[in-house]
């Protein structure tokens, strides 16, 4: 029979995984009674969130206070470029404001790194302000753009951060910039919090003399008082576990996929591919958020992952090289360029349109869409036919 399914993505249940469990045992298990019948290269990927979960990768409000006043002496702190979330960055705000005096919360405008608007663009467009040079005090921001709530939370961000920097103990002064460099007119010692662009950011605060500069992965990159940590991504990829707790971004995720691919090889003969994933790299066409809130999709998988795809767009040949040609007649000619491809086609116009990213993001954010991020269940997916073409029966 001819094969008419590619790519299919299935999200697995799974028990609650807690601290201690033995997370590839369980989801080796989990796979094998969907009953599905597994194949060479099928993809297994495992959420972030019940990795960190079984690794006990967590730490308090109090334990990020004390490391950032010990690395940063615990006077005015410059917190610049923050995202307005309550559940990535807000509780983090709440151990930095714990341990300093004074934070001076430097936003950037119109939005955050990650899409999130802080005010109505149009005004923006209709004021005389240049949103590459002017730096923006409270009052002139709430004069200009008055209150703006959250299109998707409701959630006025400026004052929401302002109490919770209030209410942690620390005073508080907003300001509105994109120059990292405006904040040395406030304070010489920083925390750059955002995420993707935080070395670029590092590096400008260093330059122009800044006496401390740290980033979010800076901070918990070490355990205090015994406290979880990420050695490499220190607070980044953190989310709200309780009132006064985060789970941390997981750490040492290689020697999991790597179980979790021997366990399946020895079970079924099958060479499986595993990746542990977090946040998808995709961006919402409504509220123009980008999704990406994690320092990476994937912060572990096994090496059959690494790369780019490697296509022929068909859509291209139809309409060009074979243009002339239809019925089994095109079928079979597209199949015989599919065969004949070059290791490397970048570059050829017969690849122009298909996706040059990296095969753990385009599959991480299959995965973040299939798994939702509410009730489903599902931390576990797996994806079958990925790298399979028009030519694989």
């Amino acid at each position: 029979m001819e094969r008419t399914i590619g790519t299919a993505s299935f999200g697995v249940r799974c028990p609650v995984f807690r601290q201690g469990d033995n997370l590839a045992e369980l989801v080796t298990e989990s796979v094998l009674k969907t009953g599905l019948e597994l194949h060479d290269r099928d993809v297994i990927a495992v959420t972030e969130s019940v990795v960190a979960r079984t690794q006990g990768n967590y730490a308090t409000v109090d334990d990020i206070a004390q490391d950032v006043r010990e690395k940063t002496g615990g006077g005015t702190v410059g917190v610049v470029f923050p995202i307005l979330s309550r559940n990535r960055f807000a509780i983090c705000l709440r151990g930095i404001a714990k341990g300093v005096r004074k934070v001076v919360l430097m936003l950037s405008y119109p939005s955050d790194e990650v899409g999130n608007s802080i005010l109505d663009v149009e005004k923006l467009y209709e004021s005389n302000i240049n949103p590459y040079t002017d730096v923006l005090s409270l009052e002139e921001y709430r004069k200009v753009f008055g209150v703006y709530k959250h299109q998707f939370t409701g959630v006025d961000y400026v004052e929401y951060y302002s109490n919770l920097i209030r209410e942690s103990g620390a005073e508080c002064e907003v300001i509105f910039a994109n120059n990292p460099k405006s904040i040395l007119d406030y304070t010489d010692t920083v925390i750059a919090c955002d995420i993707h662009t935080r070395f670029r950011t590092k590096e400008l605060l260093k330059k122009a003399g800044a006496r401390v500069v740290l980033g979010m992965d800076d901070i918990l990159n070490a355990p205090v008082n015994g406290s979880g940590c990420n050695e490499k991504y220190g607070l980044l990829g953190s989310n709200k576990a309780r009132e006064d707790s985060i789970k941390l971004f997981p750490r040492d995720c290689q020697d999991l996929v790597e179980d979790i691919q021997k366990r399946i090889k020895e079970k079924t003969g099958k060479n499986v591919e595993v990746m542990v994933y977090g946040d998808g790299a995709f961006k919402d066409p409504v509220g123009k958020i980008w999704e990406l809130a994690d320092p990476v999709v994937s912060p572990a998988y096994t090496k059959g992952l690494c790369g780019t795809p490697n296509e022929l767009k068909l859509k291209y040949l139809a309409d060009n090289e074979y243009k002339d040609l239809s019925g089994d007649e095109l079928k079979k000619a597209i199949e015989g360029s599919i065969k004949a491809k070059h290791g490397d086609l970048k570059g050829q116009m017969a690849s122009e349109g298909t996706t040059p990213r990296q095969l753990t993001d385009l599959l991480g954010s299959l995965s973040d869409l299939t798994s939702g991020s509410g009730d489903k269940g599902t931390p576990v997916i797996l994806i079958q036919g990925y790298f399979d073409n028009y030519t694989t029966v």
